[in-house]
């Protein structure tokens, strides 16, 4: 079986054992083994030929003082987050908080691994990779005390960055006016939408064949001609398909309508936009390695900036109107 040493290391345990058995002077040991006469020395006063552990005989933190990690750790027993969230949050209290040293931490006090709250989990499948301006596009449906409203949502695939209007009417004309909009609200090229197969993004199964479609085509898929964007759609009564922009529907209601009662449409529209810029501007995901979607965007346009249509640097924050 193989040896484990240090990469510094100039014996074996075979030439250890050698020496502290041995009733040589040092000078001839050193000379036999073509080592250093303290090596000898140092091995013959050892009752062990393993390698001695390194590192502090302590293991304490040097970023963290003692009530820092007492807290440390007792916010991720509380709360069970995961490593980024919890440093995410507690860098508001510890500024010189830094990921490794956090993870450190919590190995040190056997808490780097979350309890397992289910039993086996499937496999997980990554996306495909894609360039910046990938769109997930869907519907969905929310009320106030004033009525029915429907939620137009589209997520960038890559960057997250999101965009969400409500309307009191779901057909073609305003799925197309949103699709308008978002292609000036972003400051990159969209070379791809997907959306399910509503009347709002497409034509029924029927019509997209024969004389229909020979002489009709759908004004949503006119704009997306008329822009070189490539309209996908989902397989039908396959909702999962295009999951990521279903989640955000959920995230949308879950911090507006399933959380609060909104008298009127303006004031769900008023918490809707600042939701979606608190979202974009200063949420930190995981996903992106800890950078907001649009600190994502402008990442990519120092090393892509072919993909753009302006500079986001300069893309102002506001309503996009």
């Amino acid at each position: 079986m193989g040896q484990i040493l240090h990469g510094s290391a100039t014996t074996t345990e075979a030439v250890r054992r050698a020496i502290q058995n041995s009733q040589a002077s040092l000078r001839e040991l050193a000379g036999r083994y073509g080592i250093n006469q303290k090596t000898v020395a140092k091995w013959r006063r050892r009752t062990s030929a393993c390698d001695a552990a390194m590192g502090p005989k302590a293991p304490h933190s040097t970023v963290l003082g003692k009530e820092e990690e007492a807290l440390v750790v007792a916010f991720r027993k509380h709360t069970l987050l995961p490593l980024d969230d919890c440093l995410y949050t507690l860098q508001a209290t510890v500024p010189r908080l830094t990921r490794s040293s956090l993870h450190r931490c919590f190995q040190r006090h056997g808490i780097s691994r979350l309890p397992e709250t289910g039993g086996d989990k499937p496999a997980k499948k990554t996306f495909k990779a894609y360039p910046i301006g990938y769109f997930h596009l869907d519907i969905a449906e929310v009320r106030t005390e004033e009525g029915k409203l429907y939620l137009f949502v589209a997520i960038d695939r890559t960057s997250k960055f999101a965009y969400a209007e409500l309307h009191e009417r779901a057909n073609r004309r305003t799925a197309t006016d949103f699709l308008k909009v978002l292609i000036k609200a972003v400051p990159y090229k969209i070379h791809t939408v997907l959306t399910d197969n509503g009347i709002q993004f497409t034509d029924l199964p029927k019509n997209r064949i024969g004389p229909t479609a020979q002489w009709r085509a759908h004004m949503f898929d006119m704009l997306c001609d008329a822009n070189g964007i490539e309209h996908r759609l989902t397989r039908p009564n396959h909702p999962w398909t295009n999951g990521q922009v279903e989640r955000m529907n959920r995230t949308l209601k879950e911090a507006t309508v399933k959380r609060y009662h909104y008298g009127t449409h303006a004031q769900l529209k008023e918490h809707l936009h600042a939701f979606l810029m608190a979202y974009n501007f200063a949420k930190r995901l995981k996903t992106l390695r800890g950078l907001t979607p649009y600190e994502h965007i402008c990442k990519v346009w120092t090393t892509k900036p072919y993909q753009f249509r302006l500079n986001p640097l300069h893309h102002s924050l506001g309503l996009n109107t």
